[in-house]
């Protein structure tokens, strides 16, 4: 296994959106680096990071966000992607962050998609991604479990956020730790990667879960964004033995993003964010990173 490294961040704060709502930032690496924003996973909050140490060497300038209802950031019922996705563009005005790269983690992956097909991305890695699984191809290979919470969220989509709204941050921690390979596991139990983890979730569940229960139906519902659209580089990462984001390991989505680069990387499960933090950081900026 690669050595996991997390750290605390540099900077943190909130900015004030045009419409009154606070948006949650943490940032890590020089104030002067190039520009990545992090859509972090299901139910985490801006507080963990990746690529300790990689980011200040890289010169990377990594912005992650907390999501409208996580973290301190103010909620917004029935928001959509292409509301996030303006989130981001006004956080890149105030921040001064210009047309960063995106990367998105889990959950966080349509959100990262949302913001390349709005224009505001200049590059994107999407890594160990919530696959589109309300999509048809995938109706037949789904566990009997999720396709019934994908339908559920499609035929109901009000009942499906009130079921994911009766989520906390302990039952998401159990969630992760019993559907992962041993490969993640080693990395999630960590003493220091265990702690800032858990630190994420608590502060992600801070008021209450419905802001995570809104991510979960928008991820399981069809994406209403046109991926044959996107017009900027796009990495895919998945580890080989990853089991739970997509079920073939991204293939049909690398299909569907015009000249989209598929990575699967042996023996890496869905850790892969902190496990090969150099790589994916390394080929984001070589694909165009942090269009000021």
């Amino acid at each position: 296994m690669a050595a996991v490294h997390v750290d605390d961040p540099g900077r943190v704060g909130a900015c004030r959106l045009s419409d009154g709502r606070l948006l949650g930032w943490a940032e890590w690496g020089p104030a002067d680096g190039v520009p990545v924003v992090l859509c972090p996973g299901a139910g985490t909050s801006r507080w963990l990071g990746f690529g300790a140490g990689v980011v200040p060497a890289l010169g990377v300038r990594l912005v992650s966000v907390d999501r409208p209802g996580l973290g301190v950031s103010s909620p917004e019922p029935g928001r959509g992607f292409s509301d996030f996705a303006g989130d981001v563009g006004q956080l890149c005005v105030l921040r001064g962050l210009g047309r960063p790269a995106v990367v998105g983690n889990s959950q966080g992956a349509p959100f990262a998609l949302a913001c390349a097909e709005a224009g505001v991305a200049s590059a994107l890695a999407v890594v160990s991604a919530a696959d589109e699984v309300a999509a048809p191809e995938f109706a037949a290979v789904l566990p009997a479990d999720l396709r019934g919470l994908v339908e559920r969220a499609a035929d109901d989509p009000a009942g499906a956020e009130a079921f994911f709204a009766g989520f906390r941050a302990e039952a998401m921690w159990r969630m992760v730790m019993g559907g992962s390979p041993a490969c993640d596991r080693a990395v999630y139990q960590d003493d220091g990667f265990a702690a800032a983890y858990r630190r994420a979730l608590d502060e992600g569940f801070v008021q209450g879960a419905a802001g995570y229960a809104r991510d979960t139906v928008l991820a399981m519902r069809r994406w209403p964004f046109a991926l044959d659209e996107i017009a900027v580089p796009v990495d895919i990462w998945y580890g080989e033995e990853d089991s739970s984001h997509s079920p073939d390991h991204g293939a049909w989505l690398a299909t569907r993003v015009p000249g989209a680069r598929h990575h699967v990387v042996p023996g890496a499960g869905g850790s892969l964010l902190w496990t090969h933090a150099e790589a994916i950081l390394t080929a984001l900026l070589e694909r165009g990173a942090g269009d000021t």
